[in-house]
């Protein structure tokens, strides 16, 4: 017997289990246990051109500032990415909703930390972290909720044989695809176990699908998608995906929208805005979502995505070997923009390997090389 959990994955997210020796997929005893992502935090030099985008990309404006831009989803909820005017575009990091102030408070005791009001739009308390990889991290609770939005209804189906939809054509406009809400964060990092156990054990998160490099399954995954632990209510399959690298951090972060319609004739309305596209449209294998990806005019990555894959807290982590061909169940193949393969990559590549103080050696390389060419 090798420990493999077989029955786990009989038709489920993945074709392989654990097996013994494999690294926890939770901690035993976190500090807290986050309940989403609430936002995510960049500087950037031009407000006014960063609101162009997000509004052409699906956002509304909650709140600006002389020197701030706070954007929302049209479901209920706080303001899901924040904008401060800065000398140069940057991300700067993620805020995780703890369930209640308590959380906030007991957290900040854990990590020698101080429990501070919020300034700005929705007020609330949070605390102010630092993981691993040196990524600022905020944790915050009591922030007031925006009320929802009209929303880009999904459009009535004629499918599987069903008549739903009579004496009627579809006609989707052609417009922004109305972003619904923050999903997720993926982040790299040169440190990858020692950021995934501070996750693990300060936020209470849980691993719902490793990734490792190829023939290298006996040194440990090299990519997690991690989701909340909400107990027996489901969350979305990743709210954090990390992988090991050179040490970017920021990867790219995705916004939900409502349908396949509405990602689509969103895409061709940025294209005919000129905005670069990067990837899509397609499916994932981890987290089965539609994808589609492009560039903000800074470069960030950004996705549009729907029908994601949601877990409840039963529900065992699976492993795959990582391949850039095993991306997507369809769609194009995945382009060397999104794998961002550019003379950029070997500066980090380099500053990483000299660094010594990381886990991304000469042999991961090795293996992430052989992901790019699979």
């Amino acid at each position: 017997m090798d420990g493999t959990k077989a029955d786990a994955h009989s038709c489920l997210h993945s074709e392989q289990g654990a097996v013994r020796g494999d690294r926890p997929h939770r901690a035993a005893n976190p500090v807290i246990k986050v309940e989403d992502l609430a936002w995510l935090e960049f500087e950037k030099p031009d407000l006014d051109a960063a609101e162009r985008f997000a509004h052409d990309f699906g956002f509304s404006t909650a709140a600006r500032t002389p020197d701030a831009l706070y954007l929302r989803g049209a479901l209920a909820g706080t303001h899901c990415v924040v904008i401060r005017r800065g000398r140069r575009s940057r991300f700067v990091g993620p805020a995780f909703k703890a369930v209640d102030v308590a959380d906030v408070h007991r957290l900040a005791r854990a990590t020698g930390g101080s429990a501070r009001e919020l300034r700005g739009p929705g007020g609330g308390l949070g605390v102010d972290l630092v993981d691993p990889s040196g990524v600022p991290v905020r944790v915050v609770a009591g922030v007031a909720e925006l009320p929802e939005l009209a929303l880009q209804r999904p459009l009535t189906v004629n499918a599987g044989g069903g008549v739903n939809r009579a004496n009627a054509a579809q006609r989707p406009p052609r417009e922004p695809a109305r972003i619904e809400r923050l999903g997720h964060v993926v982040l790299e990092s040169a440190r990858f176990n020692r950021a995934l156990d501070w996750y693990q054990q300060h936020l209470g998160m849980i691993v719902s699908d490793f990734l490792y490099f190829p023939g290298q399954r006996d040194r440990g995954p090299t990519m997690a998608f991690i989701r909340c632990d909400r107990g027996a209510t489901p969350a979305d399959h990743h709210t954090l995906a990390m992988s090991l690298g050179p040490g970017r951090q920021y990867i790219h972060s995705a916004y939900q929208v409502a349908d396949l319609d509405a990602l689509a004739a969103g895409g061709e309305y940025l294209r005919e805005h000129r905005y670069r596209h990067s990837w899509g449209i397609g499916r994932h294998i981890e987290g089965s979502q539609i994808f589609d990806y492009w560039r903000d005019p800074d470069g960030f990555l950004v996705e549009h995505f729907t029908d994601g894959d949601l877990f409840d807290n039963t529900v065992e982590p699976g492993w795959a070997q990582l391949s850039a061909s095993g991306l997507a169940q369809w769609g194009p193949a995945v382009t060397r923009d999104f794998l961002e393969v550019n003379p950029a990559m070997a500066k980090h590549v380099l500053s990483a390997l000299t660094a010594g103080d990381n886990e991304f050696t000469a042999r991961r390389l090795l293996g992430l090389m052989k992901v790019a060419r699979s």
